[in-house]
């Protein structure tokens, strides 16, 4: 597995294991990772931190041109709200570890120029399969259902 995948799949569980909800980002820029996060929305009380907005948060400000040369890599396919991030920032490209459970904006994505491969990583998929399945209450909150 990618290590920048494995990266992100690290941060989902340390959401999980925080009583969050299991979705990790990481972003990457000319092979280093700059920014990771995962959601804490349940922890911190936020509506907006996502896992792909805390790897923004946490990789705090870069010149433009920066986000424009990085990689994001996601646990799960980006949601409305974290794809604006990345087309307002220009991230040119996105690996997503599955969208089976959830298919996000990544035709968005694809219309304006984002490269967008998604891996289907049996990992990321048991995680949301079996936190939906646990916490299925807490799922429909964070996606607005």
């Amino acid at each position: 597995m990618n290590a920048f995948m494995q990266a992100a799949i690290e941060e989902a569980q340390q959401g999980l294991a925080e009583g969050g909800i299991p979705i990790g980002s990481v972003i990457v820029h000319k092979g280093r990772i700059i920014g990771r996060g995962h959601n804490r929305r349940v922890q911190q009380g936020s509506a907006i931190r996502h896992g792909e907005m805390d790897a923004f948060e946490n990789a705090g400000r870069q010149p433009a041109r920066v986000y424009r040369e990085s990689v994001l890599y996601t646990t799960l396919s980006p949601c409305a709200m974290c794809s604006g991030a990345i087309l307002l920032y220009g991230i040119p490209k996105v690996i997503v570890g599955e969208n089976r459970t959830f298919l996000g904006e990544e035709a968005l994505l694809r219309s304006r120029g984002v490269e967008v491969e998604v891996l289907q990583d049996e990992t990321c998929i048991r995680l949301m399969q079996d936190f939906i399945a646990n916490r299925p209450e807490l799922w429909s909150e964070d996606i607005g259902e």
